[in-house]
C-alpha cells in the first residue's frame, strides 16, 4: 500500500480541482474511458457517465478531508463505492484490467489540469502529480482486490453448485436409493455426497442405499476411505448401504491397497445391487409371459 501522504487541506490543488473543475474532469475522463480496449455500447456509455459522476462526488468529499490514506474513515464512501463497482463488474464478465482502467484512466485528465493550475512551478507540479499518483494507485489496487474477491466468491459458489449437481440421489424404488458417482472423489465432494445421501435417506425413509462407482476412474486408498465413511454414515441413519460398479481393475486395486471392504456389500453392477435390494426388501417379481402372436396382451 502506498505511504499515506498528508494533503494540505484547502491549499491542495487536487482537492481544489475536484471541487472547482469537476465537470471538466468528467468530460475528459469519459473520453479516456471510451478510448479503452473495450468498445462501449450506448447503454454502457450512459452507465459509465453515471458511475463517473458518482465517484467524482465521493472522491471530492474525501479529498477535502486533507488526507490521502484511503483506509481512514473519510474515505469509507469511496471504498464502498469501488467495492460495489468492482463486484458488479466481476459479475458482469469484465476483466480485471477493464475494471481497474476505470480508476487509472482518471490520471491523464487530472494531470493535465494540474499542469494548467501549476503553470511554470515545476516543483509544485511534481509534488501534486506524485500525490495524485499515489492516491490513484491505491484506489486502483483497492478496485482490483475487490474485483478478485468477488470473482473468487463466484467461482467458489459455482464449484459448490457443480458438486451438488454432480451427486444426484435417485430413488429407484420405494425405500431404495441410488447415488451414481462420476469423476474424482475428493474430500470436498465426499462431504457433499454424504450430506445429500443422508438427507435423501431421512426424507424418503429408505432402507437401502446404493453407491454406484462405475463412473469413478480411479479408486485409491483415499477414495476407498471416503466410501467407507459414507457407508458408515448411511448405516447410522438406519439404511443398508451397498457399493456397485466394482470392476475387475478396481477389485485388484482395492486388494493391492489392502483396503478392508469385508463389512460392505459390493456388486459388479448397479442392476445387481438393485436386484439384491429388492429381494432383501421382500419384493418378488415374476416375468410376464409374452402373448401369442395375433392375440391381445
Amino acid at each position: 500500500m502506498p505511504d499515506a501522504t498528508a494533503l494540505a487541506s484547502s491549499k491542495n490543488r487536487l482537492a481544489h480541482l475536484l471541487q472547482k473543475r469537476e465537470q471538466d474532469i468528467l468530460v475528459k475522463w469519459l473520453e479516456r474511458q471510451q478510448q479503452g480496449a473495450r468498445r462501449m455500447s450506448l447503454a454502457e456509455q450512459e452507465e459509465a457517465a453515471r458511475l463517473s459522476r458518482e465517484f467524482l462526488s465521493v472522491l471530492n468529499t474525501a479529498a477535502q478531508s486533507g488526507t490521502s490514506d484511503i483506509y481512514l474513515s473519510a474515505w469509507q464512501p469511496a471504498r464502498e463505492f469501488l467495492s460495489d463497482f468492482s463486484a458488479a463488474r466481476a459479475r458482469s464478465g469484465y476483466t480485471p484490467s477493464e475494471t481497474a482502467s476505470f480508476i487509472f484512466s482518471l490520471k491523464q485528465p487530472l494531470f493535465d489540469l494540474l499542469r494548467e493550475d501549476c503553470g511554470k512551478d515545476a516543483d509544485a507540479l511534481a509534488d501534486e502529480v506524485w500525490r495524485s499518483t499515489q492516491l490513484l494507485d491505491a484506489l486502483g489496487l483497492l478496485t482490483v482486490e475487490a474485483f478478485q474477491k468477488t470473482r473468487e466468491d463466484v467461482i467458489s459458489r459455482q464449484q459448490q453448485e457443480m458438486l451438488e449437481l454432480s451427486t444426484p440421489v435417485v430413488q429407484l424404488w420405494a425405500g431404495i436409493l441410488a447415488l451414481p458417482l462420476i469423476g474424482t472423489l475428493d474430500s470436498a465432494r465426499t462431504q457433499v455426497v454424504m450430506e445429500n445421501l443422508l438427507e435423501a435417506i431421512v426424507k424418503s425413509r429408505s432402507d437401502f442405499a446404493i453407491i454406484d462407482i462405475t463412473g469413478v476412474p480411479v479408486v485409491d486408498t483415499l477414495v476407498a476411505q471416503h466410501l467407507l465413511k459414507t457407508v458408515a454414515a448411511a448405516r447410522l441413519m438406519g439404511a443398508e448401504c451397498m457399493i456397485s460398479g466394482i470392476r475387475p481393475q478396481i477389485a485388484q486395486t482395492i486388494i493391492h491397497l489392502g483396503v478392508d471392504l469385508g463389512g460392505v456389500i459390493t456388486k459388479a453392477t448397479l442392476a445387481d445391487a438393485f436386484s439384491l435390494a429388492l429381494r432383501r426388501s421382500g419384493r418378488v417379481f415374476v416375468q410376464a409371459s409374452k402373448p401369442e402372436p395375433g392375440t391381445e396382451s
